[in-house]
């Protein structure tokens, strides 16, 4: 089994409040993916940051996962996308506000890949999708000190 990480739980690691160990329960060993649109969500939250020091401890962040295996997204992916993003839309489900989730599962699909995530309710509904939960413990204390502007 291989990974694709929703971004949210990358936000988590960011802010301290999930380790990597915490990820590492779940993949084990398994190879874990970066998607060009998480990269896209943690660089606007980077973009955003108004203090310089929250500013350079996301840019680290951002640049650590790069060193993940990278995905692409291709005419693969956008055809599945489309398809899902259409279903959705056919069934009187919402999908513009949650477009970069279905992105992200378009790419878990497209690479048979379980996507982990936080958020839970945006992505149940998607047919196809090998979906599991992290529940992000609400007393952990952040360590790190920063905020992500984003969140998937």
């Amino acid at each position: 089994m291989a990974w694709l990480i929703d971004t949210c739980l990358w936000i988590e690691v960011e802010r301290g409040r999930v380790g990597p160990s915490d990820i590492a329960r779940f993949t084990g060993s398994d190879d874990v993916f970066l998607s060009p649109v998480t990269i896209s969500e943690l660089q606007f939250g980077v973009e955003m940051a108004t203090d310089e020091g929250i500013r350079q401890a996301r840019q680290k962040s951002v640049d650590a996962l790069k060193k993940k295996p990278l995905l692409i997204i291709d005419d693969g992916t956008g055809a599945i996308h489309g398809r899902m993003c259409a279903s959705l839309r056919k069934a009187g489900k919402q999908s513009d506000y949650r477009i970069m989730d279905l992105w992200l599962a378009a790419q878990a699909i497209q690479h048979n890949l379980s996507l982990l995530t936080s958020n839970i309710r945006d992505f149940k509904d998607i047919p196809g999708l090998s979906l599991l939960e992290f529940q992000v413990p609400e007393s952990m204390p952040s360590t790190s000190g920063t905020k992500a502007g984003t969140s998937s």
